[in-house]
């Protein structure tokens, strides 16, 4: 469960570190595009089918973790974030710019927290990597890239039960 709490913390967080980046959307039927702050999800959008339709868009998914305890150590657990950014504009110019802003707002303020959740920890030994994707003109107007991050989180303590596991 500790995962699903770290992307339900990521969330809320990146959810109130953007949500003054008021940025266009593409038009759909017959409706009047109205500006919005990226959309965060956990995992994958509602509708795998809509990407185009969803951007602005920030999704946050668990890519690997790792659970271990060293002799004589306490065990230690963390999480593998890869944190997938999508925005649309059609202006060429402004287009890569507001996809750096949203990125930069992000990382300047996990860097700034570390801690998240009350519980969850940025791994700044691991750092973290940012990848503004180099082929976005042949996505235009829809522009991507994606960051990641290891987040240490709480280990999973040994219950010891006796000799024969009773």
């Amino acid at each position: 469960m500790d995962k699903v709490i770290l992307l339900e913390e990521l969330v809320k967080f990146t959810e109130q570190v953007t949500a003054d980046l008021i940025m266009p959307v593409q038009q759909q039927k017959n409706e009047e595009p109205m500006p919005r702050p990226a959309m965060v999800y956990k995992m994958n959008l509602p509708d795998i089918k809509a990407t185009k339709q969803k951007a602005p868009y920030i999704i946050h998914q668990i890519i690997t973790g790792r659970d271990e305890q060293l002799q004589g150590q306490l065990p230690n657990a963390n999480a593998l974030v890869r944190t997938v950014f999508c925005v649309y504009n059609p202006d060429l110019g402004e287009a890569g710019l507001m996809l750096l802003n949203l990125m930069e707002r992000l990382r300047i303020a996990l860097l700034r927290q570390r801690i998240i959740g009350g519980q969850f920890q940025l791994d700044m030994q691991e750092g973290v990597d940012v990848l503004l994707y180099p082929d976005n003109d042949k996505t235009t107007p829809f522009y991507l890239g994606e960051m990641v991050s290891t987040w240490f989180i709480p280990a999973i303590k040994h219950e010891y039960k006796g000799r024969y596991g009773r």
